[in-house]
């Protein structure tokens, strides 16, 4: 792990101004909480950290992605999160000095940005309205849960899977990267329910499915069928 230099320390800042979470905070105060940083390089498949692990750090993605994901209780992963470019996770083991609630494993090689706790909780003791916003996205986070369980529990197939689409691409663009699998655990949906799905959507013109990863060619129609139209 090694200081990060100047160069990155105002791209991290530029970072920070963009995530709410530190938006609102002004140049001066990115530029001393990202003083306090470090940088990491995982090559693909690397664990950043485990469930279990201490929660010592906040990260922030500077290029590439990072899975979050659990084991079931059958013995199967659950995959929770990606997290891409520009992305800040780990806040609640941070806030709290807990274990980790899941596993972070790098999907592609990635380097991130480290906060280690005891800077950060020295920094938020000085700054206040720093740990106001950290309650504003947990409050979040516990809202966009229990949109998940309602999800669930509620909606049909295709509007999951339609609104779980969407909200992958709008952090990695029109091709996304997880395969049905991933996708079938990720909306509580056995495999060949997601791929009926998606093979229906193919012959729609609504996206194409490639190894891997899945191309969305028309996103109109993509959301429509989230919002159920």
């Amino acid at each position: 792990m090694t200081s990060v230099a100047t160069g990155k320390q105002s791209e991290f800042a530029v970072m920070l101004s963009l995530n709410p979470l530190f938006a609102d905070l002004g140049s001066e105060a990115l530029k001393r909480i990202a003083a306090l940083c470090h940088t990491v390089q995982l090559d693909e498949g690397e664990v950043l950290f485990q469930k279990g692990d201490v929660g010592d750090a906040l990260y922030g993605i500077r290029r590439g992605q990072v899975r979050i994901e659990t084991g079931a209780s059958d013995g199967s992963r659950l995959t929770l999160n990606f997290q891409g470019s520009g992305d800040v996770f780990g806040e609640i083991a941070v806030l709290d000095g807990q274990t980790r609630t899941a596993d972070a494993i790098a999907a592609e090689p990635t380097e991130l940005f480290v906060l280690r706790r005891g800077d950060f909780m020295v920094y938020l003791e000085r700054e206040p309205k720093v740990a106001v916003k950290l309650i504003e996205l947990l409050c979040q986070r516990i809202r966009l849960a229990s949109e998940r369980l309602e999800e669930s529990v509620l909606q049909p197939l295709p509007v999951r899977l339609a609104r779980r689409l969407c909200t992958l691409a709008e952090d990695f663009g029109s091709e996304v990267r997880i395969s049905q699998e991933q996708l079938g655990v990720y909306v509580g949906a056995a495999r060949e329910s997601v791929n009926r799905q998606l093979q229906q959507w193919r012959r729609d013109g609504i996206l194409e499915l490639k190894r891997g990863r899945i191309e969305l060619l028309n996103m109109t129609r993509l959301i429509a069928e989230a919002r159920n139209d």
